[in-house]
């Protein structure tokens, strides 16, 4: 259960590792949040743009081998430069498994397993690099923290961190340690949404004004299923906390798009939720044909649609969604709305117009053809072959890795992981304040005024190869 998770998280001290956050506390009638800012407000080390030193093979430990895991380990496996030293889950049978999908390569993982701490002799090793997180969310934090302040680079998930705390220590632990804490947020390195990056970093869009993003999947009958997410968590955190529970996705490549930690900041946000119309519902039905669900049907669960606004310090607004519940088509929305132009995803096919008509086929056409950056042209058809949601998790895994081989600052860092993951918190304390706005932690600590914006060229690698046989 999560709340013997986070216990235990706590008793066993690593809650603790690199604590630099204040507490949460919400005033009822303020729209401050004491413990925005950490005790020391100075920036220790810049970790925007920063390029560690290049690892000509990146050796990589996997922790998660779940529903997520075994597809991260097939896919590093094809990427040139990648020795996969270790796998790592509660489980050994997992472990078991996810190392069949290794053979006939020259990868030959030892496995930790049996033990809720195994995955800490992960990190304690000094022949791995990198650690590739892919576990449920109250671990995230903590497994990060401890592998930076073993001198690994750390990778995970999303969300990165569940709290402001953990956000703060995250960021305080990078720039203390100087090694990458990247939150791999697969959906910036989807086709459409890199199209449209490189659209707006070429002025096709005009001055971004307006941008929105969603999470919205009907998760209904896998967070009910009792062998879905393991010990049922997914659903503890839907039973446990109303907001917006799972903002990465829709956020991440609006904020690339506007610069955000980059040149703009964002200031406020406030956030609502509707009530609960159908888990607890569900869990009633459930628990009529079935004893198990009877401790979920006696639970009061977060609201099934949460919509939060956000404003920028350059006077740009995002709306952010979220529902898992609804028996609506998928959708992550994606819409960059310009003084030159517009761009929507979903619903699909994705469209792009410049004045009031959206372009048709042949004209989008030569707009992807133009404008689809150099990054999709050397791995997206590779990509889509090897899979991960499209290929879209296959691009954000080489493109890792080869920064990581040549050098190179990442894409992502600390301050976007920790900052995207905010929200949902954010968004909780909002909700249980009538809605009211809530100011957003600045994690770049005025370093976004230089920082400079994403720069999604090869720019000096390109070099890493894809392993296909």
């Amino acid at each position: 259960m999560k709340n013997n998770r986070r216990d235990f998280i706590r008793k066993t001290g690593l809650a603790g590792l690199g604590l630099a956050g204040a507490g949460f506390v919400q005033g009822k009638e303020s729209n401050q949040i004491q413990g925005l800012k950490p005790k020391n407000n100075q920036q220790h080390f810049n970790m925007s743009g920063y390029a560690a030193p290049a690892l000509d093979t990146v050796r990589v430990a996997v922790i998660g081998l779940g529903q997520r895991g075994p597809g991260a380990v097939n896919r590093l496996s094809k990427i040139q430069g990648v020795d996969i030293k270790a796998l790592c889950d509660i489980q050994p049978e997992r472990t078991e498994k996810a190392k069949k999908i290794l053979e006939g390569t020259h990868h030959a993982p030892d496995l930790y397993s049996g033990s809720a701490m195994a995955w800490k002799k992960v990190c304690e090793r000094d022949d791995i690099d990198l650690v590739y997180i892919v576990t449920p969310w109250d671990w995230h934090t903590p497994m990060c923290v401890y592998a930076m302040e073993h001198d690994k680079h750390a990778v995970c998930e999303v969300p990165i961190a569940t709290t402001l705390e953990e956000c703060w220590q995250l960021v305080e632990t990078s720039e203390r340690t100087k090694k990458h804490c990247v939150m791999m947020e697969n959906c910036c390195y989807d086709f459409f949404e890199l199209l449209t990056l490189n659209m707006a970093r070429q002025g096709y869009f005009g001055e971004i004004i307006h941008g929105e993003g969603a999470y919205l999947h009907n998760l209904l009958g896998l967070n009910f299923s009792k062998t879905g997410y393991s010990d049922m968590w997914r659903l503890e955190e839907n039973a446990t906390r109303d907001g917006d529970l799972y903002a990465t996705h829709g956020l991440g490549p609006v904020c690339w798009a506007m610069n955000i930690n980059r040149g703009d900041k964002m200031e406020y946000m406030n956030s609502m939720s509707s009530d609960d119309f159908m888990m607890h519902d569900h869990a009633v039905e459930l628990a009529a044909e079935d004893p198990f669900f009877n401790m979920w049907a006696s639970k009061k669960y977060r609201g099934n649609i949460n919509t939060s606004c956000i404003k920028t310090h350059k006077g740009r607004t995002i709306m952010v969604q979220h529902d898992v519940t609804s028996p609506r088509p998928y959708s992550r929305i994606h819409l960059l709305s310009g003084t030159k132009g517009i761009a929507r995803k979903w619903p699909s096919p994705a469209r792009i117009a410049q004045g009031h008509n959206w372009k048709n086929e042949q004209e989008f056409k030569e707009i992807e053809e133009k404008y689809t950056p150099e990054l999709v042209e050397k791995v997206g058809d590779m990509a889509k072959k090897i899979g991960g949601h499209g290929g879209m998790d296959f691009i954000m895994d080489w493109r890792l890795i080869d920064c990581l081989r040549n050098g190179l600052p990442l894409d992502n860092d600390v301050y976007d992981g920790a900052l995207w993951s905010a929200i949902s918190p954010l968004s909780e304390a909002s909700v249980a304040n009538r809605s009211n706005s809530i100011d957003v932690p600045d994690f770049t600590r005025g370093s976004w005024k230089t920082n400079a914006p994403v720069d999604i060229s090869l720019r000096g690698g390109g070099n890493t190869k894809v392993v296909t046989g």
